[in-house]
C-alpha cells in the first residue's frame, strides 16, 4: 500500500487529480472558493497552466476556474493520479 502524496494545488501538473484536504485561506476568498466547490474531499483536476505559470485553470464540480498562485498555493490535497 502506497502512502498518499500531499501537494499544494499550485504544484500540480496538467492532468493531475487532487483531492482537497485543507484550505488555508481566510475571509472573503475562503468563502468564495468554498461556494465554488473547493471543499475538503472535492476532486480537483489541473486543466491548464498559463505560459508564465500564473494563473492556473482547475476543474472542480464540473466548473473550470482560474486561480492565481497566491490562492492555489494555500490549498492542499492528496495526489490521486499523475497527469498525462
Amino acid at each position: 500500500m502506497s502512502i498518499p502524496k500531499t501537494i499544494r494545488l499550485v504544484d500540480g501538473e496538467k492532468g493531475n487529480l487532487i483531492q482537497i484536504t485543507s484550505l488555508n485561506l481566510d475571509g472573503v476568498m475562503r468563502r468564495r472558493l468554498l461556494d465554488l466547490g473547493f471543499v475538503a474531499g472535492a476532486i480537483v483536476e489541473v486543466i491548464r497552466k498559463s505560459p508564465l505559470g500564473d494563473p492556473i485553470a482547475y476543474r472542480v464540480s464540473q466548473t473550470t476556474i482560474a486561480l492565481r498562485k497566491e490562492e492555489s498555493s494555500r490549498i492542499e490535497g492528496v495526489l490521486m493520479t499523475d497527469g498525462e
